[in-house]
């Protein structure tokens, strides 16, 4: 008897579904100036439609996608993403080498990192750590912005590209959808500044991938101690909502 009830649930169901098919579905779309031959929804298709004075070619479902913005919002269009939130942080350079330290040359060496953040809104990136340090004598940090002089004894970076006191550095590389900008007394060329705890790099929207140089200058005086220098610097980036 169960078997019997459900068939005919099924039959009755059918009739109903079969009575309300009308023929108006395959109706010409037309106004009093424009008409469509024939029309389609759907990823594919490419149909001429025309009347007497217009003519259009239309298609559902072509490949839209890529980044748009304006001052306060953005899109990125294309398939559908997760709404959480990510941030991605790689530092491609696990070390690096000034050399030996003269009086009469600046030494200089670069790193570099890269970072990329999705509905974030934006990130920051600090620097934390010493100058170059041998013992209790440290190399002192550049306080004001300026250029790097051999015979001072100095320790700055920036990350832009530079020409002085040698060919150095790169400046931000954003790619595709990167948003990224450098932070004041780190975005001028042939200039340098060092203070532990800087924002050095930020970006204030949503970012693709944005390529960062950190160029590094020492300069030490006749009177600077000899011995082995190191430093350790380390970067923060956080995400900012």
């Amino acid at each position: 008897m169960a078997w019997q009830i459900g068939v005919r649930g099924i039959f009755v169901a059918l009739i109903v579904a079969t009575a309300s098919i009308t023929p108006v579905l395959a109706e010409t779309l037309q106004s009093t100036n424009f008409k469509f031959d024939e029309t389609s929804v759907g990823t594919s298709g490419l149909i001429n439609s025309g009347s007497a004075n217009y003519g259009i070619t239309e298609a559902t479902g072509d490949l839209g996608v890529g980044n748009s913005t304006s001052t306060n919002y953005q899109i990125n269009a294309g398939s559908k993403t997760t709404g959480d939130p990510a941030l991605s942080f790689v530092v491609n350079s696990s070390g690096t080498n000034f050399g030996a330290f003269t009086p009469t040359a600046t030494s200089t060496t670069t790193a570099s990192f890269t970072v990329l953040n999705y509905t974030t809104y934006g990130y920051v990136v600090q620097i934390v750590g010493t100058p170059p340090q041998n013992g209790a004598h440290t190399i002192t940090p550049m306080s004001v912005l300026g250029p790097a002089q051999a015979g001072v004894e100095q320790f700055g970076i920036n990350l832009v590209a530079n020409t002085l006191p040698i060919s150095l550095g790169t400046n931000p590389d954003n790619g595709q959808f990167g948003f990224g900008a450098l932070a004041a007394n780190y975005n001028t060329p042939n200039k340098y500044f060092y203070q532990s705890g800087d924002i050095i790099a930020q970006s204030d929207k949503d970012s693709g991938v944005t390529n960062y140089t950190i160029s590094y200058v020492v300069n030490v005086s006749p009177l600077t101690h000899g011995g082995q220098y190191t430093t350790n610097q380390t970067l923060v980036v956080t995400g900012t909502y």
